[in-house]
């Protein structure tokens, strides 16, 4: 495969934003109007629900027909460094992120995954913001959020919840607010710490402030967020980007959603908006920096968990998946010994290719982009690059491949990223690199659901 069908020329993902406030204004009065009457708080007293088990639909649940898929995500990382104590006691999190599908009504997931103590949030809220880079939200879209009726929630350690439906209509392309506030002392926070999105830190419980006067602390992270999915007309499923930090986005500019899974979500939106024969799907990204197929770091749970071990959670756990992209393995041979084990990788990979089948999912893999003139890059892992690759290619990895090395190698130095595409650091791509990538991706790729053998 070389590049889209769908023509590949893409647009960046910022050709909306001249447009995105009248968009925003109108979904508005429209969710307004069907929804007239609606309180923002519908709760159930004071009852404090444990995280845990099917949770039911809110009492705020629309009647509108619909299909849940993934709007966003973020995978849990790591413990935060430093709040072992006291976690975010006293401070309101206003958690920014972008949304890759529009809906009618929304919810969030919260996880207290490496919390040595129950998290209790007493507060929590969703909005659209008012506009980029800034924790002001539209005032007509504040949203209580409830848990099982309630506001107030108390996640285990280790464990995860979803919240109740909330009415509210997500545009595509909306930057959401999600605040979290905790009173009580838990820790360590379960975080994402490359984020490329600034968000928002404030004293006290400000989860329903609309304006940005109380956040006066920007973070690089998001913190105890991993999900924001959407009811939506305009998708029937998701698909999972699945990689290290070039997943992740890292070197990309912060708060532009640059990342190629924002090229590939704005290209797989037009295609369904013009009605062309592509797969109606979401895009969410579960990339992790510094991710490993075969390996995690230290820590119960471990700090970046490997690849093998996080894909039932952050693939086969998603909201209504159908398909993966696969992209992993350069940190794998980077961070082995010299001659790494190139059959461990691909039996890795072909581990989550069977993982991915026994749920129906497509599996689409890439190849092993290039990292010449990186401080990493010796003869013999640029041999190992090689030597997986040609499998890859082989067809007998994946069900389908997406060349990222033939998009982004320089034609005169293949072991080498295309200048153009470099961030600089001669390994992960710049703006131009994600949106090559995004753009060669062949949509119809993602089409159907795994074969009955590779």
């Amino acid at each position: 495969m070389t590049r889209g069908r769908d023509g590949g020329a893409g647009v960046p993902p910022t050709k909306h934003r001249a447009l995105l406030a009248a968009i925003v204004t109108l979904m508005v009065a429209i969710s307004a109007a069907i929804y007239a009457g609606a309180s923002a708080d519908d709760g159930a007293g004071d009852r404090t629900p444990l995280a845990g088990g099917r949770l039911p639909r809110g009492e705020a649940a629309p009647a509108s027909a619909g299909t849940w898929v993934g709007a966003w995500s973020a995978s849990p990382a790591a413990a935060e460094p430093g709040t072992e104590t006291t976690g975010t006691a006293g401070l309101s999190v206003r958690n920014v992120v972008h949304a890759g599908i529009g809906g009618t009504s929304a919810r969030i997931t919260l996880s207290n995954l490496y919390g040595h103590s129950p998290l209790t949030i007493t507060h929590a809220s969703v909005a659209l913001a008012a506009g980029p880079g800034t924790a002001a939200a539209l005032a007509d879209t504040m949203r209580r959020l409830t848990f099982r009726g309630s506001p107030r929630v108390v996640i285990p350690a280790g464990e995860q919840v979803m919240s109740d439906i909330a009415r509210i209509a997500v545009p595509y392309g909306a930057d959401v607010l999600v605040t979290t506030y905790s009173p009580v002392p838990s820790g360590p926070v379960t975080h994402h710490p490359r984020a490329q999105q600034i968000s928002y830190l404030a004293e006290g419980d400000r989860a329903s402030d609309v304006t940005a006067v109380a956040y006066t602390t920007e973070t690089p992270y998001w913190r105890y967020l991993t999900a924001l999915d959407v009811l939506s007309h305009e998708a029937d499923g998701t698909v999972v980007a699945f990689g290290d930090s070039i997943t992740d986005g890292l070197g990309s500019e912060v708060n532009a959603n640059h990342r190629w899974t924002d090229v590939l979500a704005e290209r797989l939106h037009d295609a369904a908006r013009d009605g062309r024969d592509t797969p109606r799907y979401s895009v969410v990204n579960q990339g992790i920096s510094g991710n490993r197929i075969l390996t995690g770091r230290s820590g119960r749970p471990a700090d970046n968990p490997s690849g093998l071990s996080r894909f039932p959670r952050d693939v086969l756990q998603r909201t209504n998946v159908k398909a993966v992209v696969i992209v992993l393995g350069v940190n794998d041979i980077l961070h082995s010994p010299e001659l790494a084990d190139r059959d461990g990788i691909l039996d890795g990979l072909r581990t989550l290719t069977g993982r991915a089948h026994a749920r129906g999912l497509k599996v689409v893999g890439a190849t092993i982009m290039p990292f010449g003139g990186h401080r990493g890059h010796t003869r013999a892992r640029e041999a190992m690059r090689q030597e997986i690759n040609e499998e890859i290619r082989s067809g007998r990895v994946f069900d389908a491949v997406v060349d990222f090395d033939q998009a982004l190698r320089d034609p005169y130095d293949p072991r080498r990223l295309r200048s153009a595409y470099d961030s600089g650091d001669h390994l992960h791509p710049s703006d131009a690199g994600y949106a090559r990538m995004g753009r060669f991706l062949d949509l119809d790729d993602l089409k159907g659901a795994a074969p009955v053998q590779l």
